[in-house]
């Protein structure tokens, strides 16, 4: 039974990964999952410098899920390099670094600073707010979306998966738009913007008033974004937002997603990555499917 993808000529010997932000680089979750087994592990979003994030409170739960506003707080790169990397290297999966930046050069320094790094592959999270522009996502306007994949390309060895923003009216004008500027695939959906008030107090549950939604409850919209995706471009599509179980990874990759990322899932169980992978597995043996490619895009 093969359970391998390939991805811009990246091997994954299983579909599933993490979730940037979700799972940090590893260090934590090692205690309860061998990184070994899982297809990638895609690392918390790293910048040129360190940033200390938003003010809190900046986690919220609500219904079927949860919010937050972290803002993107990390080490900087260069700590990541000398820290994140040698840990993950102890592990045969895939190492994945998530990208942010508040313009084109931000994001270009921290991919020149990798390309020598051993990685296999970089994701660009293009839900940042673009200084330059008055703060507008660079992934909710197409012609940013392809300026910054052009931009990214030319200065990186790894293939790069540019991460999509839900946040737009439609998200395969995007997907073309990143395709179009040169990336190898494209991941959806990172949160959907929501806000939560805190009744009692009279005021927002979160101090940055607004916040990422994720978790089962964005589920359904994440299916039906990828499956719009996948069918308008050509590169390889993964798929992520609310996957809890084998079943949720399934959807997903019927829909048309070459591989998954799981990230919410993490925080109730940290076995999550291990448990979809295994019932994935299962799932194949039970419906006969000697090959994870017969189930990718099955549903027309």
């Amino acid at each position: 039974m093969n359970t391998e993808v390939t991805i811009a000529g990246v091997k994954f010997k299983n579909p599933v990964m993490t979730a940037s932000g979700t799972f940090g680089s590893g260090m934590e979750y090692s205690e309860f999952v061998d990184l070994s087994k899982l297809g990638g592990v895609v690392t918390k979003g790293v910048a040129k410098i360190p940033w200390s994030g938003n003010p809190t409170p900046r986690i919220a739960e609500v219904s079927c899920g949860m919010m937050n506003a972290i803002g993107l707080q990390n080490p900087g790169i260069d700590v990541f390099i000398e820290r994140d990397i040698p840990f993950l290297q102890q592990y045969d999966t895939n190492i994945i670094v998530n990208i942010c930046g508040k313009t084109i050069e931000d994001y270009c320094e921290v991919v020149e600073k990798l390309a020598d790094i051993p990685i296999q592959m970089m994701e660009i999270n293009i839900s940042c707010p673009n200084v330059k522009e008055g703060g507008i996502a660079f992934g909710q306007d197409p012609k940013a979306v392809e300026q910054i994949t052009k931009e990214v390309k030319k200065c990186a060895k790894q293939p790069i998966i540019m991460k999509l923003s839900p946040n737009v009216t439609d998200i395969a004008v995007m997907a073309r738009a990143a395709e179009a500027g040169g990336a190898d695939a494209v991941s959806l959906i990172n949160t959907l913007t929501g806000m939560k008030i805190d009744i009692n107090r009279r005021t927002f549950a979160i101090a940055n008033k607004t916040a990422g939604v994720s978790g089962p409850a964005i589920k359904p919209i994440a299916v039906r974004m990828v499956y719009e995706v996948a069918k308008a471009v050509k590169i390889p599509v993964i798929g992520m937002g609310g996957i809890v179980t084998a079943e949720d990874a399934l959807e997903f990759i019927m829909a048309g997603a070459t591989a998954v990322a799981v990230g919410t899932a993490n925080f109730i169980n940290p076995y999550a990555t291990r448990d979809i992978i295994e019932g994935m597995e299962i799932f194949m043996k039970e419906q006969n499917v000697d090959d994870i490619y017969q189930l990718i895009g099955c549903v027309k």
